[in-house]
């Protein structure tokens, strides 16, 4: 014995990890939590669509930071939300033998709405993302045609914001990426 605790200890039981131990085993559906609420992640082409087009934009340089993109886990400790976002962009090192990660270890967090969920994304998300550190919120709005990026993360929500700017509109993204992102596709 190593003195550590088992990994499936019945001691003590916790509710916030048993809830996310469960969401992380629930079988055959991508499902995140949000305040409490597992929410099935059902992605329809065209929201698709505007999430490969982030990804497709920002490839070169995630591989020039040294970073992964992808559509991982994200969680946020002493809460009762799990997310799983469209597009997370994430240095390589942290994600390596990783279950989840926190926000504030992404380098930037992108939400594609949907009918069922868009204001979540654009309420809810955006807030918690904000508490939990992330520094960089791209949120692509199919619903309105827009997208707003969210920056300068604190307790009370983002304190700077650019757009909501209309889909044909460019959109910069800061250091570390220092690019433009041509939403006319989304």
């Amino acid at each position: 014995m190593n003195g550590l605790p088992s990994e499936r200890s019945y001691d003590v039981v916790d509710p916030e990890r048993a809830l996310k131990y469960a969401i992380r085993h629930h079988a055959g559906d991508r499902v995140q939590i949000v305040e409490g609420v597992i929410e099935p992640m059902p992605a329809g082409w065209d929201h698709e669509l505007a999430a490969d087009g982030i990804r497709h934009q920002l490839s070169d340089r995630v591989r020039e930071l040294d970073c992964v993109m992808g559509s991982g886990d994200l969680d946020l400790p002493g809460s009762s939300n799990w997310y799983v976002p469209d597009v997370a962009v994430v240095p390589a090192a942290l994600a390596r033998g990783s279950g989840a990660l926190l926000p504030d270890q992404a380098l930037l967090v992108t939400e594609v709405t949907s009918d069922s969920d868009a204001d979540t994304d654009r309420v809810v998300k955006r807030r918690r993302y904000a508490e939990y550190g992330a520094p960089l919120y791209l949120l692509i709005d199919r619903q309105d045609r827009a997208c707003a990026l969210f920056s300068e993360p604190g307790a009370l929500g983002y304190t700077r914001a650019v757009g909501p700017l209309p889909f044909g509109e460019p959109i910069e993204l800061p250091e570390p990426f220092g690019l433009r992102v041509d939403t006319s596709e989304f």
